[in-house]
């Protein structure tokens, strides 16, 4: 996800005389415009904009799952891909990179500010600052929800990660990296080109 500053703690907290309350959709709400916000355990965590290795990476994939599965003149169809869509389980709010739901599941797109729907497949594009995050605590949300699929995409190691639910646990299916061109579950139908995730880049000045 993106380069994340966590806000405020878990709910039921005792610090000192005081105790935490839990982060509510209000907060969400309160945060500045160029922040991202989820509630994890009652916890609030506000993201801001990330760096341009993690943005490219995110627009490649978006863009081409969005291409070949929705909207391209060829495409098989089968698939809604969502650019950061806001998922609500519960007290829990989530925001991943990239979303997408089997059309068999979701057969229309309903025009509502968040889903409750828990998607079939999400795409986090991890940094330093939030790849535990992405990693743990809203990987065990994705499996608690019955995601199927996610992808992890980390720019710095040129790599990616897909893993798939199998009894509540994530199984991992395959790692790729550099610049290899591969067929990752679940979009095998696209012959995908690693390559154009991270193309060659200056260092800033």
């Amino acid at each position: 996800m993106m380069n994340g500053l966590e806000v405020g703690g878990p709910g039921s907290i005792e610090m000192g005389n005081e105790t935490k309350r839990r982060a509510t959709y209000a907060d969400i709400e309160a945060l500045p415009e160029n922040m991202v916000g989820q509630i994890i355990d009652g916890e609030l965590i506000a993201m801001s904009r990330p760096a341009s290795p993690h943005a490219v990476a995110h627009f490649a994939i978006g863009g081409l799952l969005f291409t070949t599965f929705q909207a391209g003149q060829r495409a098989p169809g089968g698939w809604w891909i969502l650019n950061e869509p806001e998922l609500h389980f519960g007290e829990d709010v989530l925001v991943p990179d990239i979303a997408g739901w089997r059309s068999e599941r979701m057969p229309q797109m309903r025009r509502v500010p968040f889903f409750t729907l828990a998607p079939d497949w999400v795409c986090e594009v991890l940094s330093p600052s939030t790849a535990t995050l992405d990693r743990k605590r809203k990987r065990e949300i994705y499996a608690r929800e019955g995601v199927e699929y996610v992808w992890l995409v980390d720019p710095a190691l040129r790599t990616l990660e897909v893993f798939r639910r199998h009894e509540g646990q994530w199984i991992q299916r395959g790692t790729y990296s550099g610049e290899a061109r591969i067929r990752a579950e679940p979009f095998e139908v696209l012959e995908l080109d690693l390559g154009l995730l991270w193309p060659p880049e200056l260092e800033a000045p």
